[in-house]
């Protein structure tokens, strides 16, 4: 589908030319009128100068009026003067006493209004400007009456429009021409920024240059570097996941094709017996250790995030997930138990993941404690925060070694014990992603040890949101 979103670039300059052509109107407009009203006011004076010229010629308001007399007046021939005056003297009832032309007004349309009357009119296709005067002769009244053509008016009015519209337009086409220009520099760091995306390679997720672009554009390009660092974060998760399985894994495949073509080639029954036990024993660990670093990838902060966290009671978690293990426990004699306090200990986190952690916690304690050795798994308050700790009775970890048991595939030696060493790793990254602290000490007496994992209180419940399950 065609895309209907159009360009930064047209959209301003569609905008700007808009706002620059209803400017031009409107100045345009302003310039009209204001420009008739200037040129109006000398003419309508000369106008009225003419019109008492005239009343003086023809003795108005006197007492002893020469209406015979016929002033000499513009008859439009003179090309100096091409309008045409006329006059008429009338009566307070509009009618004709005297006068070249025939404007028949009664006083009446004056409404009370005294001294010179300007109006507008046409008379043989032309406009005319007239105005009107009243003068007292002997009890009466008597009007005046001179109207002119306007076409010096209308060239005065056209040259001063032409003087003022040209230059605002020009002004217009070279503001146009300035803001185009404008805009195509100030979107060239976005094209230098667009030409510096495409030419990268589809591996390459470096930081985005923001320091020449726009202030407008940088809130949008520091999203973009933060999009890109979350992007590095989850393939460089993938990568490690990818070699660490090639890494472990590479062993137990190669262990169970040796003891898979020593099993077809041998016809003795034991031997055949024996190699089958050993396929199965392979078999499980390369179980247990594909299911380890799944979940190790999906634990990683960079491989999940907070979406599926909610409120829910640690007590309850560690009391279910306990009674799980116990069967385990018990195959190798071991006292497996769980305590907690009657208050509920609220965490916000994902609950799987939880209990994945908390398994893996009680695996290895059951995996290094001894036969009839005792393992606790406990909820409680420390320092303010809630404590989910696992304590056995077996060996202990030697302090030497304890800021290391939850690197990857780290394992201490001589422990007698087979394993991958990711179980703790598992544990780490679950606390990370859950904003939690580790931590590892020697148990009860000094004997064996304790693992604790400290949560931060959960946030406030949004007002009007729905109770968890778990609480």
């Amino acid at each position: 589908m065609e895309n209907q979103i159009p360009s930064l670039r047209n959209y301003l300059m569609q905008r700007l030319l808009i706002s620059l052509y209803l400017l031009w109107i409107v100045s345009t407009a302003v310039g009209y009128f204001a420009t008739i009203n200037y040129a109006n006011q000398p003419y309508d004076l000369v106008l009225l100068q003419r019109a008492n010229e005239i009343a003086a010629q023809l003795g108005l308001g006197s007492g002893k009026e020469r209406l015979e007399i016929e002033p000499a007046l513009p008859d439009g021939s003179d090309p100096g003067m091409p309008d045409r005056v006329l006059y008429t003297v009338t009566d307070s009832e509009g009618h004709k006493l005297a006068g070249n032309g025939n404007t028949l007004r009664p006083l009446s349309y004056r409404r009370g209004r005294s001294g010179p009357l300007f109006s507008n009119g046409e008379r043989e296709g032309l406009k005319t400007r007239m105005v009107s005067l009243t003068f007292p002769s002997n009890g009466k009244l008597l009007q005046l009456h001179v109207s002119e053509t306007t076409q010096q008016r209308q060239a005065l009015i056209r040259g001063i429009l032409a003087n003022i519209v040209i230059p605002q337009l020009l002004l217009t086409l070279i503001a146009l021409a300035v803001v185009w220009y404008g805009l195509k520099q100030g979107l060239r760091p976005l094209e230098r920024l667009r030409r510096e995306v495409l030419d990268r390679k589809r591996d390459d997720l470096s930081q985005l240059d923001g320091s020449r672009a726009p202030a407008e554009v940088r809130p949008l390009i520091d999203a973009v570097n933060n999009l890109l660092e979350r992007l590095k974060q989850v393939m460089g998760a993938q990568q490690r996941f990818v070699a660490d399985a090639a890494h472990q894994l590479r062993t137990p495949f190669a262990g169970l094709k040796m003891q898979a073509e020593l099993a077809l080639r041998t016809h003795d029954p034991e031997q055949k017996q024996h190699a089958l036990k050993h396929i199965l024993t392979s078999t499980r660990h390369g179980t247990r250790l594909v299911n380890q670093l799944l979940a190790l990838a999906r634990n990683e902060p960079a491989g999940l995030g907070s979406d599926r966290f909610a409120a829910l009671d640690l007590r309850q978690l560690a009391q279910e997930c306990t009674t799980g293990w116990v069967p385990l426990a018990l195959e190798k004699d071991i006292d497996l138990g769980y305590e907690s306090d009657t208050e509920a200990h609220m965490a916000y986190g994902d609950a799987a993941s939880l209990t994945e952690m908390l398994g893996n916690l009680i695996d290895n304690a059951i995996l290094y404690t001894q036969r009839g050795g005792r393992i606790t798994v406990s909820v409680k308050s420390v320092n303010g925060k809630t404590a989910l700790c696992v304590e056995d009775n077996g060996p202990g970890i030697d302090p030497q070694h304890r800021e290391r048991v939850f690197e990857r595939f780290y394992r201490v030696l001589g422990s007698g014990q087979s394993g991958s060493g990711l179980g703790l790793s598992i544990v780490a990254e679950v606390a990370k992603r859950h904003n939690a602290t580790l931590g590892l000490d020697a148990g009860s007496g000094g004997k064996g040890t304790i693992i604790s994992v400290h949560f931060p209180p959960p946030p406030p419940p949004a007002s009007g949101s729905p109770r968890s399950d778990h609480a």
